[in-house]
């Protein structure tokens, strides 16, 4: 497959009173065209940071220290204010968490799709309109809501509008960060079955953000597993599904219920994130890791290849297979 989005190394701190907090941390990731892709974590993991990296969206104190985003090979950490809004939109668009924030409370919904439209396409505001029309018959919502405010929709509602939005101009990537939380497990559902449509319809890649692991596993094809602003893992669904391999992600593995199959009792995972500021020494798992070795403590784990994915844990590569050669080779 063709590789549309290819992060490496990215870094992103948030500069704080009591010091530098690293919220990404040499994120390294890739997207395909025609990729649903998720990243997966607990809250505060980073997962929103790298996504507002990606699309430019961070503002003060936030701020992009290193690392490379490349787009169909056009470096975005590089380009002007100006040379990216010609390809937001276009090329890349995002679904925030919460539709009502998103949208202007006093503006009715058909201006605010033309006004979107406008800003990026050269067109009039006729043509915009009525590409609004089609963008509402996309995401199966009537006409007449053209002429409502946010406050008169629904939550599904006004989330459709959002996605709508993000479509409008056909990009490339759409960047959906929790576009299901608030919602209901019925609309949830019908969210995500509108989201699967317009992705097989139209082709686009999407970077899909949740803590909501069962689900991504529903809808993805590749997840990342995000840890104290480290990716520990990235893997084919199948795998995950097969058996996970980082103990960080057998822990959120636990902590779900099964829909099917033989119950199991949950275990959570004990203890708390650690604090980015002072994170703790080698792997920033292993003080709540039940499987940390001695070396766990002070080396951190390099991510190395396994089955399809990566893994970065020292359960891995041991006894000079693969782990002792990349880190002599990293020396």
């Amino acid at each position: 497959m063709m590789e549309l989005l290819k992060v490496s190394n990215l870094c992103i701190e948030y500069a704080s009173p009591r010091g530098i907090v690293k919220a990404a941390d040499g994120v390294s990731f890739a997207i395909n065209r025609g990729e649903i892709f998720g990243l997966a974590g607990e809250s505060g993991c980073g997962k929103s940071t790298t996504a507002y990296g990606i699309s430019r969206l961070l503002r003060p104190p936030a701020r992009l220290s290193a690392g490379s985003v490349k787009l169909e090979d056009v470096e975005l950490t590089t380009l002007s204010d100006a040379e990216f809004d010609r390809l937001r939109w276009s090329k890349i668009s995002i679904v925030l968490q919460s539709a009502m924030n998103n949208l202007n409370p006093v503006m009715k919904i058909g201006d605010q799709l033309a006004d979107s439209i406008l800003t990026h396409e050269p067109m009039t505001k006729q043509q915009a309109l009525q590409r609004a029309r089609e963008l509402m018959q996309l995401v199966d919502l009537p006409m007449d809501r053209l002429g409502s405010f946010p406050h008169e929709l629904s939550g599904g509602m006004r989330q459709r509008v959002v996605i709508a939005m993000a479509l409008s101009l056909n990009p490339s990537l759409v960047i959906m960060d929790e576009p299901t939380t608030a919602l209901d497990v019925v609309v949830q559902k019908g969210i995500v079955s509108k989201i699967m449509e317009l992705q097989q319809t139209f082709g686009f890649s999407i970077l899909f953000i949740t803590h909501d692991l069962p689900l991504m596993l529903e809808m993805c094809s590749r997840i990342g597993i995000m840890y104290a602003g480290k990716l520990v893992e990235v893997a084919s669904r199948e795998e995950l599904l097969e058996g996970p391999r980082h103990p960080y992600t057998q822990g959120l593995l636990r902590s779900f219920p099964s829909v099917s199959g033989p119950r199991k009792r949950l275990a959570g995972i004990p203890g708390s994130p650690p604090d980015l500021i002072t994170p703790p020494a080698g792997c920033r798992f292993h003080p709540r890791c039940g499987q940390a070795k001695p070396r766990c403590i002070n080396a951190e784990p390099i991510a190395l290849p396994v089955g399809e994915g990566v893994v970065a844990c020292h359960l891995y590569g041991e006894e000079g297979t693969a782990y002792e050669q990349a880190s002599a080779a990293s020396e």
